[in-house]
């Protein structure tokens, strides 16, 4: 591909400095923030207010992400039944994914077998009144309301609840009909692939403030909850951590390097931002639209990371499902519960349902483990209270698993429907080729001296176009293309 004559005498952009890089501002943050709120922990409570105004305002940008993303890839496709075929693909995925999940976590508890020995009466145990909210909130969902929950009663609704589902429901149902109109809906399709240029604009300088919101979530965790919380069932705790890297590594690695043949490892260091982002903010949401921009860039078309990545977030929840067997078979042992193999299974498919009711809602890893104890009817309910001070320390490990869950899910559809482009993707894990590389911004935000960066002349537009003129939208395809040459 041509450069503009000039081009040549532009200086290619240095690399950042290493404590200007993201992750390392974030993990910095992160040990002030633990440092802070187990020597203060009255401080560090009152530093929650810069956690939480964070994570709302990387929420506040996820709904257009995903909107835009999905219809503009729609708009882009030339055969809408591709759109059906990967989201059928995609949820078939999941569900394999989450019995697998759910497989490991009964596993590994019936082979260590750390409740036995508690002997917890049931009838002495005290519920709190944070843990009746979570049993009164499960009282008044279903399994199914995740289906009927998909239409919004307003097309801002969505939006303002910020409800991935819904904004999913609304983004197929327009993408689809701009589609369907032809010419008429052209304009409208790339309007939306310009917005979502300037949409992770946005996204971008927010992050800038990723450490001051790891710094606050995190005092305020260690500060409110405390490190001693550790101690009291730190068995549990480290039997959920080493079951999920293994889920990770073996499960994930083994279908990754399989099948899309990538490197799990690789794809580690390439989400090194996202990874630490979660660990300080102890949910996966913030680092979604980071995930799909990331995923779109090696090599993922952009429809294909525009259904799956949103859809895994409230379907493929693996690191739940995980915690979910563990837990329920932890509080089983600890109050001398008696469970068959035959009645293990009858969990297994009761906990398929009861993952998904909860999913996009606070506290949703507890309340699916209540609406699991509550509909089997066999484990006391009750019983939920010997977990309740660690859930959350148990926190960032299911969002960690749910994020790379998406991840290689996405991954995989992608390879399954022909969407990937398996040479760039090893491409950009192996660091041959990054973000400067191609003279653009850096994944994670805006870099001050982005006009040094070399312009890129459009693929179909003349050798001399001038320098810095802006690239015009493109639709997947194209994108592809140029990355490959």
């Amino acid at each position: 591909m041509s450069r503009p004559e000039n081009a040549a005498h532009v200086p290619r952009r240095a690399s950042a400095p290493w404590y200007r890089q993201l992750y390392v501002q974030v993990l910095v943050a992160i040990v002030i923030g633990i440092v802070l709120g187990w020597r203060w922990p009255d401080l560090g409570q009152d530093m929650e207010p810069i956690g939480t105004t964070f994570i709302t305002a990387m929420k506040m940008l996820i709904g257009p992400i995903v909107f835009l993303t999905i219809l503009g890839g729609i708009g882009g496709v030339a055969d809408l039944k591709k759109v059906g075929v990967t989201g059928l693909k995609a949820l078939g995925y999941f569900q394999v994914g989450t019995i697998i999940a759910l497989a490991t976590g009964l596993v590994a508890i019936n082979i260590l077998r750390l409740g036995e020995g508690v002997h917890a009466d049931p009838a002495k145990i005290t519920t709190t009144e944070t843990a009746q909210q979570y049993i009164k909130t499960r009282e008044s969902r279903h399994w199914w309301e995740f289906l009927t929950g998909l239409v919004p009663d307003s097309f801002f609704g969505a939006f303002v609840e910020g409800d991935i589902l819904q904004v999913i429901f609304l983004a197929v149902l327009f993408g689809i009909a701009l589609k369907s109109v032809g010419p008429v809906g052209a304009p409208f399709i790339e309007g939306a692939a310009r917005l979502t240029e300037v949409v992770f604009k946005v996204l971008g300088i927010v992050m800038k403030a990723a450490p001051l919101g790891a710094f606050g979530a995190m005092a305020y965790a260690i500060g409110k909850f405390g490190l001693s919380t550790l101690t009291s069932l730190g068995s549990l705790i480290a039997l959920f951590y080493v079951t999920s890297i293994l889920f990770v590594v073996v499960v994930l690695g083994g279908v990754l390097a399989a099948y899309v043949r990538l490197n799990i490892f690789q794809l580690f260091r390439y989400l090194k931002e996202e990874f630490l982002l979660i660990l300080g903010t102890s949910t996966a949401e913030p680092a979604l639209p980071g995930l799909m921009r990331k995923l779109t860039f090696m090599g993922a078309d952009r429809t294909t990371v525009g259904l799956v990545v949103p859809t895994g977030y409230s379907f493929n929840l693996d690191g739940a499902a995980i915690y979910l067997s563990l837990a329920t078979l932890y509080i089983a042992q600890a109050t001398d519960t008696p469970l068959t193999v035959g009645r293990q299974l009858g969990l297994l498919a009761v906990m398929l349902l009861t993952s998904k009711g909860a999913a996009g809602v606070a506290g949703g890893g507890f309340i699916a483990l209540t609406a699991t104890l509550s509909t089997v009817g066999t484990v006391p309910a009750a019983g939920i209270m010997l977990i309740f001070g660690i859930d959350k320390f148990m926190s960032e490990c299911r969002a960690l698993v749910n994020f790379y869950g998406n991840a290689v899910a996405t991954l995989f559809i992608a390879k399954w429907t022909n969407t990937l482009d398996l040479d760039r993707a090893r491409k950009v894990l192996s660091g041959k080729l990054t973000p400067a590389a191609e003279g653009e911004a850096p994944l994670e935000g805006p870099v001050e001296d982005q006009a040094a960066a070399p312009a890129k002349a459009p693929i179909e537009g003349p050798a001399e176009a001038p320098a810095g003129a802006a690239e015009p939208v493109r639709d997947a395809e194209l994108e592809k293309a140029d990355g490959r040459k």
